[in-house]
């Protein structure tokens, strides 16, 4: 094996660090969020993107964007929301063709109940994962990642 086969196997390495944190820390959220509720992470995802919004609307594009879903994908989840009266959808004035989606009141009530649950579970989340060995460095770097911009 080359250099350049060792400095791709400690970025793949890396990959599958970051991966394997990532299902760690979405499992627990998951579980806390459908648990006590009823929402899953990338629900809570969409309520929280839509709520640090200027007017709290965004574009349908944004939100796929925002929820890493496909905008097919994307399109589901927000009829499964606005089923469930969290959302709403409103015609863009500038261009007829263009659809926002907003929080509603109950949206809001919601996220405001689920936004404690997904911290505690976050915090227990990371905490737990820097009893792993192998994620312990990455939980350490977690800090310094926060203050680039």
């Amino acid at each position: 094996m080359g250099i350049t086969d060792d400095a791709v196997e400690v970025r793949a390495q890396g990959w599958r660090t970051l991966a394997a944190l990532h299902n760690f820390i979405e499992s627990e959220l998951e579980r806390a969020l459908s648990k006590e509720v009823q929402l899953s992470v990338v629900e809570y995802t969409v309520l929280d993107a839509l709520s640090r919004q200027d007017g709290w609307h965004m574009r349908m594009q944004q939100l796929a964007r925002a929820s890493a879903l496909s905008p097919s994908a994307t399109t589901r989840l927000v009829n499964r929301l606005e089923e469930r009266g969290l959302l709403t959808r409103v015609l863009c004035d500038d261009d007829r063709r263009g659809i926002y989606t907003e929080l509603t009141a109950a949206g809001h009530h919601l996220l405001d109940a689920a936004r404690p649950i997904h911290d505690d579970a976050l915090e227990r989340a990371l905490a737990e994962a820097h009893d792993v060995p192998e994620l312990a460095s990455l939980i350490s770097a977690l800090p310094q990642l926060a203050l680039v911009h």
